[in-house]
């Protein structure tokens, strides 16, 4: 039962059982997304139930040829574009400075030793505080390639852009969180 497409075609089935798997495969990857894009908890945990719900009711919609993945932090990132427009947070242009935005929870990191443990929370805390002031676009796009670890044709496929663009943005994003990391030594 490795293989999600496998899993998918029990769902659809009748094994409602079989979506548990599903769900335990990419809740802390989901988790792991929408806590760095919204940067609170209880909400990125409301936002990832209604992303499974979504996820499983349109599931007879799901084409086999695509990554589940894919098809399931496409539906993240959706829910979180209606939630934006809904809040009607303003864009940000590239062309002006940078602000500060939401707070991003922090991921304990367990390192070999004390000292290296505060230096890499410390350089952790930095990274995070430059990408709260990137715009989100560019911040989403970061966190999906450098967090989630995902390809770039997967990015593309998630938010329905060129891989060139996808490239270009992530460049953008990194350049924007180094350059901001340099302003502050």
């Amino acid at each position: 039962m490795h293989d999600d497409k496998l899993v998918i075609r029990r769902v659809l089935q009748g094994d409602r059982e079989a979506f548990a798997v599903i769900v335990e495969r990419y809740q802390q990857p989901l988790l792991n997304y929408l806590g760095r894009m919204l940067g609170e908890r209880e909400q990125s945990l409301e936002f990832a139930q209604d992303v499974f719900m979504k996820a499983y009711s349109s599931l007879n919609s799901y084409r086999e040829e695509y990554k589940f993945s894919t098809w399931l932090f496409r539906i993240a990132s959706n829910h979180m574009i209606d939630f934006w427009r809904k809040k009607k947070i303003p864009a940000v242009s590239l062309d002006r400075s940078f602000s500060e935005d939401g707070a991003t929870p922090q991921a304990p990191d367990p390192g070999p030793s004390v000292i290296r443990a505060y230096e890499l929370a410390e350089l952790r805390k930095k990274i995070e505080s430059a990408l709260r002031r990137i715009p989100e676009s560019l911040r989403e796009l970061f966190i999906l390639r450098h967090v989630n670890e995902f390809s770039y044709e997967d990015i593309a496929a998630i938010k329905s852009l060129p891989v060139g663009t996808v490239k270009n943005r992530v460049f953008q994003a990194k350049e924007a969180v180094r350059n901001l990391l340099e302003g502050e030594t």
